[in-house]
């Protein structure tokens, strides 16, 4: 490594942030990335380790020391060639994974682990500054074609690996604009929409047909869905017109709260309200728009869906906001000699907590109150564990008052239309029915049509993601040509 004794000698630098009061007036980032010479010194505590866990600890395999090394020696533009060697948009990942390589980092044995994500985030940064981000499209075309459809991160990621080995690629998407739950769920403060539309560029560029506000399947009238398509075209016709489909939609059915009250105004899914704002704040004219304004707001959820309704709803200037979490609080600090090099379970404070909100651990929602059909408070029981279970704690009731309930429990499953339309077979939770083997990998039971994503292996993270969009990639152009060049 550049300096064997640098995990040592040197502290973990932290990405910083902009004072709360200035980010609470715009949907701007926030964060202030490390300086090239901090990124230098934080990839000198990249320690000669001998296994780096780091990489089997990153779903993409980054190939971590490596691009540390080039950093700490100021060879940066072969660091975004070694990390763009698996990972297509390290741009987003660098913003907004949980890092699970830093969990798996050796230094985080004993010490704090070295800044992993903030290093990837000032190597692409600095790419596309420099101009070193360019298209590269095939030199030799191989005249077969490929529909994907849905353009999230899987979909984004498989495009572009199968348009770089020569295929007709065909990328579509329900909605008006590219980008799945980056572009509809991610709040622009954690990640601006610039950073999706270049990529855009990139991928038309080198061959990607892009096809927007186009319904794939028979979806029933009055189907939630965030922006109704213009167009629908059916499966069947897909499966004519192309010699293969990749089916990479998300999982977008998101887990409800069947308790007392649940119709009552004022109660809504998560992915009711963040995609509005996103919208907005694109330019777009909503006939009306759900907001916190003035409102005391409980969100349902402890997860990342949560702490992002958190911000939101702070920017839109709400009262007061409360998260609920079904489980109890976990540790401050993990247990590192019995979790790691695996993700470990502790507290996370996100930036959007730090904004403002009350957090709540091992409550239960039994039923939400309202006057005249409109929702007025709600009211909860705390719960423990007793043999695996979680049971109410007697004589722990109590009374919220709330104006809007967000929940955000997360997704179930992909919207079945799609798979029915198909006729692809579901696993036992509702996903696309397809393994990731080596061989036929992501190919479900019908002939030519492949799946990977969140559809196929359920709610996940984008670097997941975009792994799966990659190896199904080199799985279609394995089926298509008989062998492959790309890698796994």
């Amino acid at each position: 490594m550049g300096k064997i004794t640098g995990f040592m000698e040197f502290e973990r630098i932290e990405e910083g942030y902009k004072p709360v009061s200035d980010r609470l007036k715009n949907y701007k980032e926030f964060v202030i990335g490390l300086t090239p010479e901090e990124s230098k010194t934080q990839a000198a505590r990249c320690m000669d380790c001998g296994t780096p866990f780091c990489n089997s600890g990153c779903p993409v395999n980054n190939i971590i020391p490596d691009f540390n090394e080039l950093v700490f020696r100021d060879d940066w533009k072969n660091a975004i060639e070694v990390l763009h060697s698996t990972n297509n948009f390290p741009e987003f990942t660098g913003r907004i994974c949980p890092a699970p390589c830093e969990a798996a980092c050796v230094v985080n044995v004993n010490d704090d682990a070295v800044g992993i994500k903030s290093i990837e985030h000032a190597i692409i940064d600095r790419a596309w500054a420099e101009g070193w981000v360019t298209p590269r499209p095939a030199k030799i075309k191989t005249g077969k074609t490929v529909a994907v459809i849905g353009a999230g991160p899987a979909g984004m990621a498989a495009a572009q690996q199968l348009a770089r080995v020569g295929h007709d690629v065909s990328l579509f998407e329900k909605n008006d604009r590219v980008g799945g739950l980056l572009r509809y769920g991610i709040p622009d403060f954690k990640m601006e929409k610039t950073h999706i539309d270049r990529r855009v560029k990139q991928l038309e560029a080198e061959g990607v047909k892009i096809r927007t506000s186009v319904l794939v399947g028979n979806w029933p009238e009055g189907s939630k869905v965030i922006n109704w398509s213009k167009e629908t075209i059916s499966a069947d016709q897909l499966k004519k017109d192309f010699d293969a489909v990749l089916l990479t939609g998300g999982s977008e059915q998101s887990r409800d709260l069947p308790v007392p009250g649940r119709d009552l105004d004022g109660i809504h899914f998560a992915m009711e309200f963040l995609p509005q704002q996103n919208k907005v704040n694109a330019g777009d004219k909503l006939k009306s728009q759900l907001r916190a304004d003035g409102k005391n707001v409980i969100v349902i959820g402890g997860g990342d869906t949560g702490s992002d309704c958190v911000g939101t709803s702070n920017r839109h200037g709400a009262v007061s906001v409360t998260q609920f979490e079904v489980m109890p609080e976990p540790p401050k600090e993990e247990n590192r000699p019995l979790t790691w090099p695996y993700w470990p379970m502790k507290l996370r404070t996100s930036s959007s907590h730090e904004e403002g909100c009350t957090r709540e651990f091992a409550v239960s929602t039994k039923a939400f109150k309202g006057e005249k059909g409109k929702l007025t408070g709600l009211t909860t029981v705390h719960v423990e564990f007793k043999d695996g279970k979680l049971v109410e704690i007697a004589g722990t009731e109590k009374e919220y008052k709330a104006d809007l309930v967000l929940l955000a429990m997360g997704f179930v499953n992909p919207v079945a239309t799609v798979l029915e339309a198909f006729g692809v077979d579901k696993d036992a939770r509702g996903n696309a029915k397809a393994t990731t083997d080596l061989t036929g990998g992501y190919v479900t039971n019908v002939g030519k049509v492949f799946a990977a994503g969140d559809m196929r292996r359920g709610q996940s993270l984008v670097v997941w993601a975009i792994r799966e969009g990659r190896q199904a990639a080199r799985a279609v152009d394995e089926f298509l040509m008989g062998q492959t060049g790309l890698p796994r």
